[in-house]
């Protein structure tokens, strides 16, 4: 039997499943992006994960489920950065977030050096931290008052 080799992998939250209909529905959507070799759609915690050989554009992913007739789970993420100094350095940590996996939106604040981070709902927080980091600048999360 032949192995497929899967070294990407994104945990996608999904909002409006109630049925196994429904996860039939997503799972073919999803299914349905090139490139996306295996996908598994969980209703008890209402996620969904697929893999690939090569990197999925998020885009795709999340048009998928809303042609499906549903939506991604959102969060917002705050993070602090530290290495900033001028308009330029704003600008290309926003990038850096942009191009990020499962970003909808990103600000950045050079006043409080701080990031506010829209993203789909089970993306890794670490992947936006990463992606900080390859950009020059240095990200945590702010500790819990």
């Amino acid at each position: 039997m032949d192995t497929i080799l899967t070294p990407h992998s994104q945990s996608l939250r999904i909002d409006g499943m109630s049925c196994a209909s429904c996860v039939g529905r997503v799972e073919k959507a999803l299914k349905a992006v090139p490139g996306a070799d295996q996908v598994s759609v969980n209703l008890a915690t209402e996620t969904a994960r697929v893999e690939s050989a090569v990197a999925l554009d998020f885009g795709a992913l999340k048009q998928a489920v809303e042609q499906a007739g549903y939506q991604l789970a959102q969060e917002e993420v705050t993070l602090t950065i530290a290495g900033m100094t001028c308009a330029s350095c704003v600008g290309r940590v926003e990038k850096a977030l942009r191009k990020a996996p499962g970003v909808i939106e990103a600000s950045v604040n050079l006043a409080t050096e701080s990031a506010r981070v829209k993203l789909a709902g089970g993306i890794d927080v670490g992947v936006l931290i990463a992606a900080i980091d390859a950009a020059g600048y240095q990200a945590t999360r702010p500790a819990a008052k």
